[in-house]
């Protein structure tokens, strides 16, 4: 079951969600619209190696925009920070957005119950496009979960993610054992 505009409004208001900045007018009826962040960061090596720590570049997208280019993967970031206690949140992609060419995950669309961060956006683009800091860039959805949560994300010991930034972060694929 997806949270409706309603729902998330009184899960707001329990501190079961939390998204800062708050802007009512970009609550949907059964989402909240989530805007870029100033920083992109891209990978410094053109060949990933899914065994190693991949070092990024991040810089800032300028005040006259930034123009993505197709067969580059840009790391962006979004400009809210959330934490949700209670429900599975999901990230998908505006249709203004994706009707530019812009997809803004790969394959990392759902968080996890007790992510407490920003939102680092995978994003590729089909054709050359310029982008903008505060543009929104997608939109997040959140459902209800069935039975008790034994681990909350942030309580995890082995959770990559939990450091709280305002910038993208890179994979961190190279401390799992494999």
């Amino acid at each position: 079951m997806i949270l409706s505009d309603q729902r998330i409004l009184e899960e707001i208001e329990k501190g079961t969600i939390i998204i800062e900045p708050f802007k009512k007018e970009c609550l949907g009826t059964n989402s909240y619209d989530v805007h870029l962040g100033k920083y992109l960061a891209c990978y410094t090596d053109r060949i990933l190696d899914a065994k190693k720590h991949n070092q990024i570049e991040h810089f800032e997208i300028p005040k006259e925009g930034f123009v993505l280019q197709p067969n580059t993967l840009y790391l962006g970031v979004t400009l809210e920070y959330t934490e949700t206690h209670q429900h599975v949140p999901f990230l998908e992609g505006k249709s203004s957005t994706g009707r530019l060419g812009i997809d803004i995950h790969a394959t990392a669309g759902k968080g996890d119950v007790g992510f407490c961060n920003t939102w680092t956006l995978e994003i590729s683009v089909a054709q050359p496009v310029r982008i903008y800091a505060g543009m929104p860039i997608g939109q997040l959805i959140y459902f209800v979960v069935e039975g008790d949560i034994q681990t909350l994300y942030n309580t995890k010991g082995n959770a990559k993610y939990n450091n709280k930034t305002t910038r993208p972060v890179e994979s961190m694929m190279w401390k799992n054992n494999f």
